[in-house]
Order: structure tokens, then sequence, then C-alpha cells
């Protein structure tokens, strides 16, 4: 395969023909037997073939990122634009399938964009309870000389009942404050001071600003051309699973739901139709080994964009503190804030 020319700098994950060859050894090929044990292992099928091996009532977190109803290339395999109504019907198609995986309390996040928005609300509120939609912004795109850019996607949040897990503690965002209102003797009111800045955690609402594209430079950074954040996926998984749970991603592309999944403790099951894309997400896994860190997330919150220094040096001072436990479980996992 052509290998693109890159400037030294640039961090995209890539792949040698002999890394292929030994990462194709440990994907999931159909036909699938029957005994083969799927937990944390990448199916690279489609998934009307392949879904029937997902086991019934096993899935915790559902977390789908369909192609949008767009016309796009996914490397060998592409994705034609077709009627609302049309697209709508090929949701339901595979969704009515994926359905019997998930358990009696289960929740469910789809992608998309403002064009598909209503086809998947339409398709979801047949099955589930919806809750929520979020919008998250995206930075990338150069915009248009005739129309608003398009710098907005959706993520539709719903659960099986309306018994499910949710945990806001979680997921809580560390924003500097721009206006640091004080008590009467002096003390920060709803803020912390620190060496590093005046933050406060905040509640995390359904308009998501704090989002990075995966581009050159970031260690996350694949070819893949509709890649979410690792960052983004962090939320998803820390607000609706627990620890040990399962989740499943049946659209997967560059695996960064499984390689969030792993470096935040819970299992995963991963379908994926595009070989090229199992191969990078298993080197993805891989690599989470070596390197459990999120960018954007640590010490168990979500810092605002553009903090990576603030993030940094917050963390040489706490390994420098005499008092610095090391022995805190890894990443650790994320279910503790940082200020209790």
């Amino acid at each position: 395969m052509q290998t693109k020319q890159r400037a030294k700098l640039n961090r995209t994950i890539t792949l040698t023909d002999s890394e292929r060859e030994e990462l194709r050894q440990q994907l999931v090929y159909m036909p699938i037997d029957e005994d083969t044990d799927l937990m944390n292992r990448i199916i690279c099928a489609d998934i009307f073939d392949s879904i029937q091996y997902i086991p019934r009532k096993s899935v915790d977190l559902l977390f789908v990122d369909p192609p949008y109803n767009l016309s796009k290339k996914f490397n060998n395999n592409s994705f034609s634009k077709m009627e609302l109504s049309a697209y709508a019907q090929w949701m339901d198609s595979w969704f009515k399938l994926v359905m019997p995986t998930l358990k009696q309390k289960a929740s469910v996040y789809v992608c998309g964009d403002w064009r598909s928005s209503s086809a998947i609300y339409e398709v979801l509120s047949n099955y589930l309870y919806v809750h929520n939609r979020i919008t998250w912004e995206r930075e990338k795109g150069r915009g248009s000389l005739k129309n608003w850019k398009n710098s907005s996607e959706d993520i539709w949040f719903a659960t099986v009942s309306k018994d499910y897990y949710f945990n806001v503690e979680a997921v809580k965002l560390k924003r500097r404050v721009m206006a640091p209102y004080r008590h009467a003797d002096g003390k920060p009111k709803d803020w912390n001071e620190g060496k590093e800045g005046n933050f406060r955690l905040t509640h995390p609402s359904n308009l998501w600003t704090d989002l990075t594209v995966p581009f050159w430079s970031m260690p996350e950074n694949t070819d893949h051309p509709t890649q979410k954040p690792e960052k983004l996926v962090a939320k998803v998984i820390l607000a609706s699973s627990r620890p040990n749970d399962v989740v499943f991603d049946p659209f997967l592309g560059s695996g960064t739901t499984a390689v969030v999944a792993k470096k935040l403790g819970r299992n995963f099951f991963g379908i994926e139709l595009e070989e090229e894309y199992c191969c990078l997400a298993q080197k993805r896994l891989l690599m989470a080994d070596q390197d459990s860190s999120i960018q954007g997330y640590s010490d168990g919150v979500f810092w605002e964009r553009n903090t990576l220094s603030l993030q940094k040096k917050q963390a040489q001072q706490k390994e420098s503190s005499p008092t610095n436990d090391s022995a805190q479980p890894e990443n650790k996992l994320a279910e503790k804030t940082l200020f209790e």
C-alpha cells in the first residue's frame, strides 16, 4: 500500500505492511465459531452478518457513530446520500438487530449531524426513552460563501428503561473563573484558587465546547475521515457506565470507542467493515497498554479547551509534591473529581 508523505512532527497513527499482516491475525473474521470469545475483540465484518454473534442482553452502553446521510468514502468502502426517509429506514434495519444485545438498564448514544438528526430521533423514539440531544462544537472546516459554517454535530442520548445509570460527578468540566467572586471573609465563592489559576468545576450540559477534532499533531489521530475525539467518548463512557461494564460500538471505525473503554477499565465489543480501520483500531489498543492518557482529561476531571500546558504543569506539581500518592489507581478512573 502506498504511503503518504508526512511532516516530521506529524503524529498520525499509520500502518506498515508488516504491521497489517500481524494485526490481521488478532481480528475476528466471518464465519465466527460459536465458541469464540468476542469480549474485547474487534470483528471485521458487516454489521448485518455479525450482529447475531453479540450475546443477548450483554451490553451496558451502546455508542453508535454510523455513516451520516452524506456521500462519503471510507477507504475501500463508501456511503451514498439518500432521501431522509430512506436513511431512517436504513438506520432502523440495523438498529432493531442491535436492540436484543442491550441490557434492561442500558444507555444508548447515537451520533449525527443536522441532516440526519431528525431521522435518528425518529428511530430511537420507536425503541427507547429519549432523554436529550447533545450538541458539540467541532472546529474543522473552512466554511461557505453562501451559508453558515457547519461547526456542530449531535449526539442523541436514550435508554432502554427509565431506570438507568448516570454519574454526573464523573463528567464535570474544569473551567477558568473569569469573575472570581469571594465571600465576605475573602474565601473563593464556588471556585478554587490554585497555583495554576482560578477554576471551578461545573456540571455538564448538553452543549459541549471543550472538544478538539483529532488532527495531525494529536497522538490519537488517524486517517479515518470522521474520527471522534477520545475525550468525547470518555465523557459518554464515564457518565453512563461503571468499571468493567460492556460497551458496544457496531460502527467502530478506527477504534476510538474500544480504545477509550480499555483506558477507562471497561470491556467492549466492536464491529467494523473496513479492514484497514480494524487494523488501526487494533494497533491503538496495543498502544493503550503503554499510554492510557486521554487528552483533555486528567486527575478525574475534564478540562476546557486550550489548557494542556496547565494540565501538564499541575501534573508536574503533583508528582513533585511530598504528599503525592503515586499508588492512586490508574486513570483513576475517573470516578473521582479534583475538588471533593
